[in-house]
């Protein structure tokens, strides 16, 4: 089963976090990505850049709004995220438990919804199906 961990911080973890030399929060990161690939569950992970880089596209209307960051109504951001392909729900728990976050931090932990979760016999799952076969190829040669 593959599984997100995705980070939400409030302001209150960004203010912290101004406060730990930017050292040891990479040192203690480091070291929980490293146990996540040595136990072979971390298939992809990445921190996300700041709010202000980024927009929101709202489709409310037509054709769609695209609003620039931050967002000030947000009281948590998403800030990055972890993939994971674990055996169970508990699994993906324990190894969100050990993620070095603090006080305002929040991991919200969702299973990755795969290409068995839908109808077989819908021509766009086939063609998904199809595509990740393409990709993979691609990706060997």
């Amino acid at each position: 089963m593959r599984y997100m961990l995705i980070m939400r911080d409030s302001q209150e973890a960004i203010d912290a976090s101004k406060e730990i030399p930017f050292d040891e929060i990479i040192a203690a990161m480091g070291a929980y990505n490293e146990s996540l690939v040595k136990a072979g569950v971390l298939l992809a992970g990445e921190g996300l850049a700041d709010a202000s880089e980024g927009f929101v596209v709202d489709f409310e209307s037509d054709p769609p709004v695209v609003t620039d960051g931050p967002y000030a109504e947000a009281k948590e951001l998403f800030s990055g995220f972890w993939m994971l392909e674990v055996s169970s729900k508990e699994e993906a728990a324990q190894w969100a438990s050990r993620c070095p976050l603090g006080p305002g931090s929040k991991l919200e932990v969702r299973r990755v919804a795969g290409a068995e979760d839908f109808p077989q016999d819908n021509e766009w799952i086939q063609k998904e199906e199809q595509w990740r076969e393409e990709q993979a190829n691609r990706a060997a040669n």
